[in-house]
């Protein structure tokens, strides 16, 4: 059996650098999803590093349960600025991402990648600069790294994290908050309305720094 590939629906550049430029806010995970009223939060991920934010498509591998994928050809088909995001459906014992996984994707020009599952090499990770998103660490090794076994896999399917499905071409958003995700079809609106959020936020601290009371400030603008 060859791996699946399909090819996602992506939202337009000029949607995709939108949301880069929520990148620039406070928290825009929290911003995004409240944007688009609370749907699409994930939470519950360990960060390498609490500094580093991430927008772009999301580029989906599924794999089964103590599975291997082979990253080198599948890798060889994210484009810049993806977000690869890959359900291990929470396997705990097998570390399915690495320090060679990540530097090689980091020479691709792939923006992060979310694991739902163990990571481990996470020091070399941490001195390339690799924004990466992992449930656990284990220092074991794939089988297929053991065995020299390839697995089928699956590659840019829906997969589902965290009780949300992500489809690929979807916009992915993370920080040390955790990771929102965006319906392609939806991307549009959604940013827009982050947009206003992010105003408001501002426009709030501002008021705040000028010396608003709280009363002030709930006359203006009401619950926080």
């Amino acid at each position: 059996m060859d791996t699946v590939y399909n090819d996602p629906a992506r939202p337009p550049q000029e949607i995709i650098d939108g949301f880069k430029e929520l990148l620039a806010e406070y928290s825009p995970s929290c911003v995004v999803t409240d944007g688009q009223r609370r749907a699409g939060a994930i939470g519950g991920f360990q960060v390498v590093r609490h500094d580093q934010k991430i927008a772009g498509p999301a580029f989906t591998i599924n794999l089964s349960i103590d599975d291997w994928v082979n990253t080198l050809p599948i890798l060889s088909r994210a484009q810049p600025g993806d977000v690869i995001v890959m359900a291990c459906h929470g396997v705990a014992t097998t570390a399915m991402w690495g320090g060679l996984t990540a530097t090689v994707s980091h020479k691709f020009g792939v923006a992060g990648a979310i694991i739902d599952g163990a990571a481990r090499d996470i020091d070399e990770i941490r001195d390339i600069g690799f924004p990466l998103w992992y449930r656990t660490t284990s220092p074991r090794q794939s089988p297929g790294a053991v065995h020299d076994r390839i697995e089928p896999v699956q590659v840019n399917v829906p997969v589902s994290i965290g009780g949300q499905v992500i489809f690929p071409g979807d916009i992915v958003v993370a920080d040390e908050n955790g990771v929102a995700t965006v319906p392609s079809a939806k991307s549009k609106d959604v940013l827009e309305s982050a947009r206003e959020v992010a105003r408001r936020e501002n426009e709030i601290r501002d008021r705040i720094a000028s010396g608003a009371t709280a009363a002030d400030l709930r006359a203006e603008f009401g619950n926080l």
